[in-house]
């Protein structure tokens, strides 16, 4: 449900004049959203939101998240954490979840499947398409998570398996008590100051998918990246431990220093929540800017997000020294 409180975002519009170089030719910010079929663009400079742009889609569309929802549950993670439910993400999964004793997750520690290193046997192409059908279909995610094997030794490398983050939904659901869709609404959608209604896909079981299927407007996804740009706080409130965004937004392992705990990691500080399709909540540290991208499914200059991203966040610092009075 919406927050009694939302976070205040004031439409300030401004023209962004925007290209960049890639792969030795130029591009225009029009050119890159035509190509990749964005529906639904939103750029954050603070609180003020300075361009918008939707297509066959309006500012009250809930745009379906995907894997952007993993950033979420890693955030679920945190909060629990740090009110004492969860002990420490070196915890192992069965001490939260002791169903999965017996299972290729018995063992695993929570960091682990933070970062998508539980040396579950898993091909993220082949694997997720059918457990995410059964799901659908009314198969529970619990049976599915029992269900699967160990291939190799967890923490030694990187594999992106959904089902980690399925599983840290469970954790968080046992942890705290409370279905994991009720505590995101208590702990997150609530105090983050979310300003519209979302649906979370679920499994029919009373199990939310954790690891997908957030349906929100991209004002609140945007929202929660002003969350993590302002380092968990909002409204005044923190609401993520700072600590736990520093955490999860910073190279998890040295086997890959692109992701972090459920979050992608750039450069220059940067961090994204990242989706099927070209799903995107996009967060500039250097330069105090939010984007979120939405999109039916593309992967359609896919390689040359970043620096179309970079080129955006930078011309919105560039007409801030204009808009600001000295």
């Amino acid at each position: 449900l919406p927050s009694p409180d939302p976070v205040a975002l004031r439409e300030a519009y401004r023209p962004l004049s925007v290209t960049y170089s890639y792969d030795g030719q130029k591009h225009t910010l029009g050119d890159y959203l035509a190509r990749t079929g964005t529906q639904g663009f939103v750029v954050l400079d603070g609180r003020d939101i300075v361009f918008e742009q939707y297509v066959a889609a309006g500012r009250d569309s809930l745009f379906q998240s995907w894997s952007m929802a993993k950033s979420f549950t890693s955030a679920a993670v945190g909060i629990a954490l740090g009110e004492g439910f969860i002990g420490s993400i070196d915890d192992p999964v069965t001490g939260y979840v002791p169903e999965l004793k017996g299972s290729g997750y018995d063992g695993v520690s929570l960091r682990d499947l933070l970062r998508m290193s539980s040396g579950i046997q898993w091909t993220e192409t082949y694997n997720v398409p059918f457990v995410h059908v059964a799901a659908s279909l009314g198969y529970p995610l619990t049976e599915l998570a029992k269900q699967q094997k160990r291939g190799w030794e967890p923490g030694t490398r990187f594999e992106y398996t959904s089902m980690n983050s399925f599983v840290l939904s469970w954790v968080v659901a046992k942890a705290t008590g409370v279905p994991y869709h009720v505590y995101v609404q208590k702990k997150i959608w609530g105090p983050a100051g979310m300003a519209s209604k979302a649906y979370l896909g679920n499994d029919s079981n009373g199990n939310s998918m954790g690891y997908c299927c957030y349906y929100a407007t991209d004002r609140d996804f945007a929202r929660f990246g002003l969350l993590y740009l302002n380092g968990g706080k909002a409204n005044g409130r923190q609401v993520v431990p700072g600590s736990w965004v520093t955490r999860s937004t910073r190279p998890s392992a040295p086997f890959n220093q692109g992701y972090g705990l459920q979050w992608w990691l750039g450069e220059d500080g940067g961090f994204s929540a990242n989706g099927l399709g070209g799903q995107l909540i996009w967060v500039s540290p250097r330069y105090g800017v939010v984007i979120v991208k939405s999109t039916l499914a593309t992967v359609l200059a896919e390689d040359e997000t970043d620096a179309a991203f970079a080129a955006v966040a930078a011309e919105v610092a560039r007409t801030r020294a204009r808009v600001t009075p000295p």
